[in-house]
This record gives structure tokens, C-alpha cells and sequence, in this order.
């Protein structure tokens, strides 16, 4: 753990965790050509120099170095314990820097995960430090600003990405490399960021959970994608591959094919299974189309509408609701109040 700045009395005192990613890579030692996550916490705030971060205290702590593919639940679960260590320490907010992969993914576990009002903030790079235009040094800059700022507070876990604030509920990685790929398609950015200046412009309710309810480990969630002609075949084994839930991301408002419904209404009788959209954007319909495999039937036969949530999320949802509780019935019950609560409902 690095501190910098720490010994300035009076200063908003920012955690920063790193994690790895694109953010940290540097050229491998050889000739493949690539890159690989070295750089550790301090590095980071080393590369933006001293003003940059003048008006805080930064703590720095590298948590793990490794490509966001390589994360598992059970590390946000740490990172998760870390923060609420730092906010109960003093911290007015923290940052965690990672690969991009997975951002969306981290930023809401920890949505679920942290219970407090202070700034959670997820950041990275889409080009690393070897590339023109690396984008790191800049989102790292406006995401300290960001978990520094008392505007900040009350918005739950957030996203900075290229000068732009983006609620973790919301945000997808909508490219494979362009510098703006975070979006929130349904809402747009909550915030920005301007000359250090944060503008918070919409603020969505908190819906923070504890971690330390958790009763049982996490079970794997399987994320089942539908494609045309598909008849559901492999709903039938996902039990006795060991998966505690399934997220099925569905046609449109929540379809499926008439084929795949015999082996859902199987599945549901084993296994919490949650219905998404496969089109990353709205709300799954609860009373337009009532034909075998229209939502109706589907959310007759027990699935659990994820809501305006897609699959990445709602998969992220169901691990967290599933090891809350120590029966499938009262994780369902949690999943659907917390979908509501995300509603407005």
C-alpha cells in the first residue's frame, strides 16, 4: 500500500485499487509483439505526475495484475471487502482500475456488493501506454476527480471512461478498441468530467447490498445466448454440469422458440432461470405476446424477468442473490425485488 499526498491535512483521501488490464500492460519481454499487465497501483499514479491529483490524498494498493478475462466472482468479493475497509478508514471514495473486458461486470458487483453512498468508481484503457493516443493517464485522472468529489456521492458505482460518468446498472462495452466504446445505451452518461470540474446530471437510487450477507459460496451462472433455430437442447444438461442458475438472453421484449420451451419449463424446475434480452437495450415485456415462448407463457412458467438488466448484469444479479440466501426460493424473491427496485417499482 503506497500512499501519496497522504500526509496533506485536510485533503479528501481517494483509495485506489488496480487490478491489471490494458491500463498496466507494458511490452513483453520477447518477440511476440504484445503486451501484458506489469504496472502496479503506484506506477499508475506515477505516469499522471504530481499536480494531477494535488488536491487529494491517494492510497494505492495493487490487488491483482492480470488480464480482466482472469478475474473471477470471488475477487470482486475481496475488492468488494477492500473498499468498505478503506471507506470505514476514512476514504471519501475509491477508484479500480482494470482491463476493459469485464468493467461492466465489476463496476456492478460492486453496485451490489458495497453499501454505502460513497463513489465507487471503474476505470481503464482501451489503448495501452505503448500505443498513440493511450488513453489510461486520462480516465485514471477523471476518475479520481470523480470518487473526490461530493457530487459524486449517493450515485452508487460508476464508470469513467472518456470524460464521461456512466451508471454501472447501465454501461456496456459497445467496441473492441475505439476510446468512447463505454455506453449506456437506454439513459446516455449520468455525468462528465470538464478541466477537473465533475457535472453529475442524473442521479439513479442506490440498491447497495452487503457482501457479508452471503451465505453459501457463489455457484457458477450459466449466460445462454438464443440464436435462430435453436431448440433449447442444452438447457437439459446445465444442471448436471453443476450451474446454480441460468440467464437466458431471449428475442426481443423475451422470446423464445416454441421447440426450446419444453426443455426451459425442465430447467426451471431445477434451477432459478432468468430471462434477458439479447438486444442489450429495454425492458423485458410482461403482457404483449401470449404465444408458446412469448414472454407471457415464459414468465408464467417461473422465469424471472431481468428487467431492463441484460444477461451480463443479471447474471452478475443472480450470483449475488443465489449466494445471499441458503434456498433458490428467497434468491428468486431477491432478484425479482431488486429488479423492481431498479424499475422504480
Amino acid at each position: 500500500m503506497t500512499p501519496i499526498n497522504a500526509g496533506s491535512a485536510g485533503l479528501p483521501r481517494v483509495a485506489l485499487f488496480s487490478l491489471g488490464g490494458t491500463i498496466a500492460s507494458t511490452s513483453d519481454q520477447g518477440d511476440s509483439g504484445g503486451v501484458s499487465p506489469t504496472l502496479g497501483s503506484a506506477d499508475l499514479l506515477a505516469g499522471l505526475g504530481g499536480s494531477v491529483h494535488d488536491g487529494m490524498a491517494v492510497t494505492a494498493t495493487s490487488v491483482r495484475q492480470l488480464p480482466s478475462s482472469d478475474l473471477v466472482v470471488e475477487d470482486l468479493v475481496e475488492l468488494a471487502a477492500r473498499i468498505t475497509a478503506a471507506f470505514e478508514a476514512g476514504a471519501v471514495g475509491a477508484v479500480v482500475t482494470q482491463g476493459t473486458s469485464t468493467i461492466e461486470e465489476t463496476a456492478f458487483a460492486l453496485e451490489l456488493l458495497v453499501a454505502s453512498d460513497r463513489p465507487i468508481v471503474v476505470t481503464g484503457a482501451m489503448r495501452n501506454p505503448t500505443l498513440y493516443g493511450a488513453d489510461g493517464r486520462a480516465n485514471l485522472s477523471a476518475a479520481l476527480h470523480v470518487a473526490a468529489s461530493p457530487l459524486a456521492a449517493g450515485v452508487g458505482a460508476v464508470v469513467v471512461f472518456n470524460d464521461e460518468i456512466h451508471a454501472a446498472r447501465f454501461v456496456r462495452k459497445s467496441h473492441t478498441s475505439i476510446p468512447s466504446a463505454f455506453v449506456s445505451s437506454m439513459v446516455g452518461p449520468i455525468g462528465y468530467v470538464t478541466e477537473h470540474k465533475v457535472r453529475v446530471v442524473t442521479r439513479p437510487p442506490r440498491i447497495a447490498m452487503a457482501a457479508s450477507a452471503y451465505r453459501r459460496a457463489v455457484g457458477p451462472v450459466a449466460l445462454v445466448t438464443m440464436t435462430i433455430g435453436d431448440d433449447g437442447r442444452i438447457f437439459d444438461v446445465l444442471p448436471s454440469l453443476g450451474y446454480a442458475g441460468v440467464v437466458i438472453e431471449g428475442f426481443g421484449g423475451g422470446h423464445l422458440p416454441a421447440r426450446a420451451v419444453p426443455a426451459v419449463q425442465r430447467l426451471v424446475e431445477h434451477v432459478p432461470v432468468v430471462l434477458a434480452s439479447r438486444t442489450g437495450a429495454g425492458e423485458i415485456l410482461e403482457r404483449t405476446y401470449s404465444f408458446a415462448g412469448g414472454e407471457i407463457d415464459l414468465l408464467r412458467r417461473g422465469l424471472l424477468s431481468a428487467g431492463y438488466l441484460d444477461g451480463l448484469k443479471a447474471r452478475v444479479l443472480l450470483s449475488h442473490c443465489l449466494a445471499s440466501h441458503d434456498d433458490d426460493s428467497a434468491a428468486r424473491d431477491q432478484f425479482a425485488r431488486t429488479v423492481d427496485l431498479l424499475s422504480g417499482q
